[in-house]
């Protein structure tokens, strides 16, 4: 059975309007390489990691293996540890990892600016002394004037003195007492 050359085109359906839906998306190759470092670069965050901050990112064990490896080498072998882990990373969704990473660096971030403000209301308890305490009282309800107001004074006395800051760190370490059972 010979079929003629025109015979064999109508055999193929048309799908003309189908090719019209199925665009091809090109992409560059250098956004394939950036894609590829910005991988990369999560890996690295995440080989940057303590043990227990990496804990509490959603990794499956292959890639948990290879960044435990990766925070133990050293020099070149690290580098080539950290390629694997982006490679790793393309086989997988990165954005519940990032997203883990971006909570962990948000909680640290707030945490050093309330250290910043604790500090602050410190430094201002030394210089103003008793003047701040309604303040201190007005933001921690369940403050202890009477702590408040020796730690102050001995702070006060020591500063004058030019000794160690004890006191100062003791005024310190109670604003962060008062402001973790507020939380």
């Amino acid at each position: 059975m010979k079929h003629k050359d025109e015979d064999w085109l109508n055999d193929i359906p048309d799908n003309q309007e189908d090719d019209e839906d199925d665009e091809i998306i090109w992409v560059s190759k250098s956004e394939i390489k950036r894609d590829a470092e910005a991988l990369k670069d999560l890996g690295a965050e995440l080989v940057n990691l303590g043990k227990n901050a990496l804990e509490k990112i959603p990794l499956d064990d292959d890639l948990r293996a290879a960044v435990e490896l990766a925070q133990r080498i050293k020099k070149e072998g690290r580098r080539r540890q950290l390629q694997l882990i982006g490679k790793l990373l393309r086989a997988r969704d990165p954005e519940p990892i990032q997203t883990a990473l971006d909570k962990l660096n948000n909680r640290h971030n707030q945490q050093v600016a309330l250290f910043h403000k604790l500090e602050q209301l410190r430094d201002r308890l030394i210089t103003e002394g008793d003047d701040v305490i309604p303040d201190i009282l007005a933001l921690y309800p369940h403050a202890d004037r009477q702590q408040l107001r020796s730690l102050v004074r001995n702070a006060q006395k020591e500063k004058a003195a030019n000794k160690p800051p004890k006191a100062a760190r003791q005024i310190f370490q109670y604003l962060r007492e008062l402001a973790e059972t507020e939380a």
